[in-house]
């Protein structure tokens, strides 16, 4: 009971010192404000960058590896050139690469252009095309809203079929169903067998709604394959690791290659794994400058804090004599004080956590980027202006506790 009533007490006083000298102590806690913003509003964002971009790599596939000709993970100091003059990946390294490997689930190549896309008045402008191989659905799986995926005999005969995203068919034909009309890419009509269902956006910004989908023999008729950029995806099997796929497949493609033992690798096997490690390092560092940001505010702000408790224990010095007299102990009065200092770093921080949750509702209902501030973080905001709040007030208590109760009834008096 005694232990409540001090918090009551503690929680009172808080409210009182910022009602009565609202100016000084609202100043005070605006850098408990602040901090907190700072600090809880970085890491809640950061979790959600974080969550869109494990969703955006887990669409990828976290066992899919890329064979493309540029690695995405570049050192500064190795020469782009070389890269430059690497071949792009074949249709014969596909081909060899499904006949010869035994730790691959899958394998497919694909293209990407930007084109236009038509049906009757309607256009839609810089589509992006992609040109895949049949495996394609195998590795990376699409889901269908409308329609069927391609047949493997549409897919070797290069038949002018295409798959929609569900912004094109939607920008294309309204309420119409697309499925069995005709659409015109690169001045060639291709008949729609399906439309993709709709996902959205993930941080990278890919989407299949604004992507169409057409058989890479088929583009191989249309465009000139051989000098552009492409890129050979495999999947590995079930139970078999990237590291033992990656050394099947960099032996496979150097044979195809006909590089020598001592010569360098002239192709790039690219892995999820390096985006991961790479947004990794991107987000501690600005979580770092987060933390410092926010801590010179927590700092300025538990000074202030630490002021008022100073400035406390002055005002109140006669009542810490009586209720030292009354048979007040050292350690009640310490633990009074500090109460009335972490309510106080408190108020500050619940204020900061209010406006991260206000402007998480912003961002989500408005801006449509959904941030969401967990309760982790609600614990992680209170816990840190708790700490502030006790170390602040733990001087200015422990003087209060030490004072001399016959000097301190004098001193007021």
């Amino acid at each position: 009971m005694i232990f409540l009533k001090l918090l009551r007490e503690s929680y009172l006083f808080a409210v009182h010192e910022l009602m009565v000298n609202k100016t000084r102590t609202t100043l005070t806690l605006l850098g408990i404000t602040i901090g907190i913003f700072s600090i809880i509003s970085v890491l809640t964002v950061f979790d959600s960058l974080e969550r869109s971009m494990r969703k955006g790599i887990d669409s990828l596939g976290s066992n899919v590896l890329f064979i493309q000709k540029w690695p995405w993970s570049m050192g500064g100091d190795y020469p782009w050139w070389k890269y430059y003059q690497r071949p792009e990946p074949t249709m014969k390294d596909l081909r060899e690469i499904q006949k010869r490997s035994v730790a691959a689930e899958g394998a497919a190549l694909f293209i990407e252009v930007s084109r236009n896309v038509n049906y009757l008045s309607n256009r839609v402008e810089g589509v992006d095309v992609l040109a895949i191989t049949h495996d394609f659905g195998k590795i990376m799986p699409m889901e269908i809203s409308n329609g069927r995926y391609f047949t493997p005999i549409e897919s070797n005969s290069g038949k002018n079929v295409i798959l929609l995203g569900s912004e094109i068919a939607e920008n294309l034909f309204n309420t119409l169903d697309p499925v069995g009309r005709k659409v015109k890419v690169f001045n060639q009509k291709l008949e729609v067998i399906g439309v993709l269902k709709k996902e959205g956006e993930d941080l990278f910004g890919n989407t299949s709604d604004e992507q169409v989908i057409i058989p890479m023999n088929y583009a191989r008729t249309v465009l000139d394959v051989k000098n552009m950029s492409t890129t050979i995806i495999v999947r590995a099997k079930p139970y078999v690791s990237n590291a033992e796929l990656i050394d099947e497949l960099t032996g496979i493609v150097r044979s195809i290659h006909k590089l020598k033992p001592s010569a360098e690798s002239d192709f790039a096997i690219n892995e999820t794994d390096i985006i991961t490690q790479q947004f990794d390092q991107l987000f501690g560092v600005i979580a770092l400058v987060g933390w410092i940001i926010g801590g010179f505010s927590l700092i300025v702000g538990g000074f202030g804090i630490a002021n008022i408790m100073f400035v406390t224990v002055r005002e109140r010095t006669n009542i810490i004599g009586i209720q030292k007299s009354l048979g007040a102990k050292n350690f009640f009065i310490l633990i009074q004080f500090l109460f009335e200092a972490i309510f106080l770093s408190l108020i500050g921080g619940s204020v900061g956590l209010i406006l991260v949750f206000a402007g998480s509702y912003v961002a989500t209902n408005v801006l449509g980027f959904e941030i969401i501030l967990t309760w982790n973080k609600i614990i992680i905001g209170i816990v840190t202006s708790s700490v502030i709040g006790l170390i602040a007030g733990y001087i200015p208590a422990l003087m209060a506790s030490r004072l001399d109760p016959v000097e301190a009834m004098r001193m007021n008096s």
